[in-house]
């Protein structure tokens, strides 16, 4: 007969998560020394090889070079679709105590990159799934388990890519859970965003003559100033249900020598928006506020990744947030963080973050997440997909 008891299910979820947390997945835009280049590739591979065992149709969908999105589709009755999106990147290792990819577990607690952020809930599905393959728990509708590339840096990729492919496919999704630690509660709102890839060009002179040149990094230090009187401006403004917009510079760069007048100076401007703001009049706006304090030099203006992101919010009412609200005990809650729901929130009106863990915990130099969280997010998830058939 077998074992469906809380101790059982509860070892399965951790010695999955330790051996998810023990393959390398750090994005490569944040990979180092420790890391090596990084990438998805190993992880996706991994998780397409489990999953077909288990049962479910599989595409690797390389969405850039040795980067691919893993979609697992697992039937279900009837012609519901759920989908829940776990991002298969880490943030990078660098700083981190101790081996990053253990996995070790102690104190109640599974260690190591990813644990929390978020392989968490891949280890809380496969022994659900695993419990589908035998026959002991059944599924109420289609389940695509989505594993996306990119989500630490590049823009969200990987979900645009997902979003891509659903259009192509022609697929409708009714209800779908990204997957980020938020301690087992829904949250159904988050700000939005995008970013200023700004360059000032001056004129470079030998340093003895500055009066000669035009000083990239003094135009450069004016938009620095105008940014930060912008963001003085924001913080006063009403607050809207999620806070206040937000913007911040976040990278400066320039120079080529202590004695030559620098003719370029790079920026990097992260800005946040709220329900109510439009991106397009931001992003206007934002041009010309830069512009004007760059002047009388040039300055070069770029979006980041080449799109922004209106803020993501589903009503408290909804099905989904009022399902996941009663299965966790827990009312709803908006974020402060960004997640993959920013790429899917104009086309899918059923869309909640939900996940074991704190973000609290994420991309520290000891990452962690308590065993009993998975525990928790076990129980959600299985009201939320399905039934016990033999337990």
């Amino acid at each position: 007969m077998l074992d469906t008891s809380a101790e059982n299910g509860s070892n399965r979820r951790v010695a999955a998560l330790s051996e998810l947390v023990s393959i390398n997945s750090v994005n490569p835009a944040q990979a180092g020394d420790r890391s090596g280049p990084g990438g998805e590739r190993v992880l996706a591979e991994w998780l397409a090889e489990r999953t077909s065992e288990l049962g479910a149709s599989v595409i690797l969908d390389d969405v850039q070079p040795n980067r691919p999105n893993v979609y697992a589709e697992f039937p279900g009755p009837g012609d519901r679709t759920l989908a829940v999106d776990v991002h298969l990147d880490t943030v990078g290792v660098e700083h981190m105590e101790g081996d990053p990819f253990h996995g070790r577990v102690a104190d109640g607690r599974v260690y190591g990159r990813g644990s929390v952020d978020t392989k968490a809930t891949f280890a809380v599905l496969l022994p659900i799934l695993e419990d589908v393959a035998s026959g002991i728990f059944e599924l109420d509708a289609t389940l695509l388990l989505v594993g996306t590339v990119g989500e630490e840096a590049g823009g969200l990729t990987g979900a645009f890519r997902f979003k891509e492919w659903l259009q192509e496919q022609r697929r409708r999704l009714d209800g779908v859970i990204v997957a980020e630690p938020t301690n087992c509660r829904p949250v159904n709102g988050h700000k939005g965003g995008l970013g200023l890839e700004i360059t000032v060009r001056g004129q470079a002179v030998h340093s003895s003559k500055p009066e000669l040149g035009a000083n990239a990094i003094s135009a450069g230090a004016r938009v620095a100033t105008a940014l930060q009187a912008e963001s003085d401006r924001l913080e006063e403004g009403s607050p809207s249900a999620m806070g206040t917009g937000t913007i911040c510079v976040t990278e400066i760069a320039g120079g080529r020598a202590r004695n030559i007048v620098p003719d370029e100076c790079r920026i990097y401007a992260d800005r946040r928006l709220v329900l109510g703001e439009d991106p397009e009049s931001t992003y206007a706006e934002l041009r010309a506020l830069v512009a004007s304090a760059a002047a009388p030099l040039s300055v070069e203006i770029e979006l980041a990744y080449g799109r922004w992101t209106s803020a993501f919010y589903t009503p408290p009412e909804s099905a989904i947030v009022t399902q996941i609200a009663e299965a966790s005990g827990a009312e709803p809650e908006l974020a402060t963080y960004g997640t993959n729901a920013l790429a899917y929130g104009d086309d899918i009106d059923q869309l909640v973050v939900f996940g074991p863990g704190s973000i609290d915990q994420a991309h520290q130099a000891v990452e962690w997440v308590e065993v009993s969280e998975l525990d928790r997010a076990d129980d959600v998830y299985r009201s939320w997909l399905g039934r016990w058939t033999n337990k």
